[in-house]
């Protein structure tokens, strides 16, 4: 996992095992070897820390870095009856009080209504929340629905469609009436009943209860809903109401996509890929 600490530094072999493709334990034998300075000064010691300020070279090649911006991000496997949020005036469950203590502070890249489960990134940086929740990286879903799929239904998932009056499957209390539904980007049909329906389909956008808006629009409630993955990001086997640190190929996806992001070029136009896969 990616670490902060409050003198805002960072431990030697952590830090080029989350900036390089080296491992800790690589890191270690790396500083050994006299392979690294800080400020030009080699460095052979393993308790050395790195501080905002500091510039880190490795064989004489700076590494990458804003230690400033290291953040933590964790995967949640959100149960149903949870709410995403801190508080709840009815005092109804959230996934904080899931969650221990020492994430009380992190904030959630999106949100999954009180009756979905699954796949939530919860995170301590306020960038990589806007980023991701903004982003168009793709969401897998697998639902569950009360009827029927008709080609009514799937000529919409794969041309989208404009509603003035997307209330149906919307909370009682929406302020959000209408909505437009962009084609899916894929959809499976794993079984089509009269009694129900299983589906799994990927979105790229995180519409306030947009699969249940859609749905609803042809008379189809929503029974069961499960993100199964998040931009490339999947449970992994995560029981349910248990949380695990991205891996570190998950970090280095994640800090190449949010780079690629702050472009300038990518704020204009972006690209619609993944991270994590």
């Amino acid at each position: 996992m990616i670490e902060q600490n409050r003198e805002n530094s960072l431990r030697l072999n952590k830090f080029i095992s989350h900036n390089t493709k080296y491992s800790r334990r690589d890191a270690d034998e790396i500083i050994r070897d006299g392979r690294i300075k800080i400020n030009n000064k080699t460095v052979v010691d393993l308790s050395t820390q790195v501080r905002e300020e500091d510039v880190v070279y490795l064989d004489n090649q700076k590494i990458w870095n804003s230690p400033h911006k290291e953040y933590t991000v964790i995967v949640y496997n959100k149960q149903k009856a949870e709410l995403v949020t801190k508080n709840d005036p009815r005092e109804r469950k959230t996934v904080y009080h899931s969650l221990p203590a020492k994430f009380q502070h992190f904030n959630p890249v999106g949100r999954l209504d009180y009756g979905s489960e699954g796949v939530l990134l919860l995170t301590d940086s306020v960038e990589v929340v806007n980023i991701l929740s903004s982003s168009s990286l793709e969401r897998t879903y697998k639902i569950k629905v009360d009827g029927p799929i008709t080609q009514e239904v799937i000529d919409s998932m794969m041309s989208g469609m404009m509603l003035d009056d997307a209330t149906k499957g919307a909370h009682s209390h929406t302020k959000i009436l209408s909505m437009e539904f962009k084609p899916f980007v894929a959809y499976q049909i794993i079984s089509n009943g009269e009694s129900f329906s299983k589906l799994k389909v990927i979105l790229n956008e995180g519409k306030n209860r947009e699969l249940r808006r859609f749905f609803g629009y042809f008379d189809l409630t929503i029974m069961d809903l499960k993100r199964v993955d998040f931009g490339g990001v999947s449970l992994n086997a995560l029981p349910s109401g248990k949380h695990r640190y991205l891996s570190r190929q998950e970090y280095r996806d994640l800090r190449y996509f949010i780079k690629q992001e702050n472009k300038p070029k990518n704020r204009q136009n972006k690209p619609n890929v993944p991270y994590g896969t």
